[in-house]
Order: C-alpha cells, then sequence, then structure tokens
C-alpha cells in the first residue's frame, strides 16, 4: 500500500506539473483548495499534500499562508557584487525588489562575539532586512555592529544610509578591509521561514566581516539567498610584482 500511495502522489504531482510548464495554470494562478484537488484526484488529503510537497520542492509551487497554493513566477536573480551589495537589474523595466527593515539593540551572545570579537553581553544592533518580490522574499540579511559604532537614526528607522541598507551593503563607515566567506548549504530553520523555502532548498550563504585600520571589527553581516535566486560577482585588483616591474 505504501508502494502505491508513493506512485500515485509522483503521478499526480507529473499531472499538475505538465499543467504548468504547458500554460493550462498560469504564474501566479491559484492552485484549487486541497480537498477539490484531492476530490478531483480522488485521493486523501495526506496523499494530496504529498504531491504538492513534490512541487513545492523543485520551486513550481509556494504554499502562501490562510491564501493558498500558487504557481511561482519564474524568479528574477539579482547581483551580489562582493564589497558592495545588491544589484537588480530589472529596476530599468520593472518594479524594484521591496525591502523591509528592522533593528533593535541586543545582547552579544555565542557566534556574535566572535564575529564582532567583543565580550558577552556587549551592546549590539541588529539590523535585519528581508527583499521581496511580489509575495516571495528574495534576500534576507542580518546586520550587527557594536552600539557605539551604529550610524545616527538607524534604530528608529530615520537615517541617511537607507539606501546602503536596501543593498544589503556595508553601513559602517569606511571600513579598510573587508573579508567575504561565501558557501552554498541548506538554510537554517530560521532562514527557511523567513525565505519561505523548503528546508532541502539550496541558500548562496554569504558571512561579510568589515574591519577598520586598527582591525577591529566593525560590522558583521550574514547574507542568505535562495539559490536560484542571485549571481555573486566579486573582482579581484591584482597588484604587479615590483620584482617583474623593475626588471
Amino acid at each position: 500500500m505504501t508502494g502505491s500511495m508513493r506512485s500515485r502522489h509522483h503521478d499526480i504531482a507529473d499531472d499538475l506539473r505538465q499543467q504548468i510548464t504547458t500554460g493550462r495554470i498560469q504564474p501566479s494562478e491559484r492552485l484549487p483548495s486541497e480537498a477539490d484537488l484531492a476530490d478531483q484526484y480522488k485521493v486523501s488529503t495526506v496523499t494530496l499534500r504529498r504531491a504538492l510537497a513534490v512541487l513545492q520542492g523543485e520551486g513550481l509551487v509556494e504554499k502562501i499562508h490562510g491564501k493558498g497554493n500558487f504557481v511561482r513566477r519564474p524568479h528574477r536573480k539579482i547581483l551580489y557584487v562582493g564589497g558592495w551589495g545588491t544589484l537588480d537589474p530589472w529596476t530599468a523595466a520593472e518594479p524594484a525588489l521591496r525591502v523591509t527593515v528592522r533593528s533593535n539593540t541586543i545582547q552579544a551572545q555565542a557566534h556574535l562575539t566572535t564575529l564582532l570579537k567583543v565580550p558577552m553581553g556587549s551592546p549590539i544592533v541588529e539590523t535585519t532586512c528581508i527583499s521581496h518580490e511580489g509575495e516571495s522574499p528574495h534576500g534576507l540579511a542580518r546586520i550587527y555592529m557594536p552600539r557605539d559604532l551604529v550610524p545616527a537614526g538607524v534604530l528608529d528607522d530615520d537615517f541617511t544610509c537607507r539606501d546602503a541598507v536596501t543593498r544589503f551593503a556595508v553601513l559602517a563607515p569606511s571600513p579598510a578591509v573587508l573579508r567575504e566567506t561565501v558557501c552554498a548549504r541548506t538554510p537554517t530553520p530560521d532562514e527557511a521561514s523567513a525565505l519561505r523555502i523548503g528546508h532541502a532548498s539550496v541558500v548562496l550563504s554569504i558571512t561579510r566581516i568589515a574591519t577598520d585600520s586598527t582591525g577591529r571589527v566593525v560590522e558583521a553581516t550574514l547574507l542568505a539567498f535562495p539559490g536560484d535566486r542571485v549571481d555573486a560577482v566579486f573582482t579581484t585588483h591584482c597588484v604587479p610584482d615590483e620584482r617583474q616591474t623593475q626588471g
């Protein structure tokens, strides 16, 4: 029985996938309710939800809490430019991504003390930014700074560096060195929830550390982007070998 149920929900996923890829069901269109689909395919809601889970894992269908299951539009890709922030090449022809920003003061604990090189319990400001394309989250940034280095107005959302925040760029004034560590991995539970992606999805994770000329860490930023929605570009400036130049 387990085998037949597994086969049946894959059959349903195949049928819905074909309807989506051939255009019978359009991008952004809401699918019939789970109960109606279960009746249509003559299966239990458990089997139907397994079929939808397959499509959700493939990124074809998105479940929006309280609204239902919707066919996803193909996501546009933004660029993350190393040392600069995000760039949205579509904004000339499409509405810009919407970014929500929230800042608050917290005490440094665990990994934040390591990232910022501050004592346990030190006051730091956490700024969380989420970019959205329509209903779909597009990227997540968590920016941490020692409280005494935070630009004026950040905590009351009235500050001149808003453009930098919405680009997920560096807030600290003129850092001397930026170090970025990049990896592809599965999302943490918090990232999966914030970005509304499956736990088996792949995210591009960037840890960005900014230090001043004395070596003090002035900002630590944790970035996470769904892997299908971003390209990252890093530029290396080569320094000529003086011995070769003199020779």
